[in-house]
């Protein structure tokens, strides 16, 4: 099985910033698209941002320009910086993957539990 674990959620005043961190761990084989969605209450989930393991990156348009996604060198961690934070961006943010277990197998869909990012204004 194949857990993601997030973190750097909080509390952070209009104009802050906070960096979310998701790592992913277990039977990985390699990970193609990681992402991260978030919720806010009564709404769908929706992208926020995403990366693939070449590097390509794509953004909502709320937030270009102020976040930025980024994997580390064994692509199997996933960064979000959030600058500039406005109180529409608080929300649940979930961490995605896209995983393959094996070389053979096919490409399976891992979230994380979510966490919390609360703006005050």
């Amino acid at each position: 099985q194949v857990q993601l674990v997030e973190s750097g959620g909080g509390l952070v005043q209009a104009g802050g910033s906070l960096r979310l961190s998701c790592a992913a761990s277990g039977s990985i084989f390699s990970i193609n698209v990681m992402g991260w969605y978030r919720q806010a209450p009564g709404t769908q989930r929706d992208l926020v941002a995403a990366v693939t393991s070449g590097g390509n990156t794509n953004y909502a348009n709320s937030v270009k320009g102020r976040f930025t996604i980024s994997r580390d060198n064994t692509g199997n961690t996933v960064y979000l910086q959030m600058n500039s934070l406005k109180p529409e961006d608080a929300a649940v943010y979930y961490c995605n993957a896209e995983v393959r277990i094996r070389a053979s197998g096919p490409t399976l869909r891992y979230w994380g539990q979510g966490t919390q990012v609360t703006v005050s204004s």
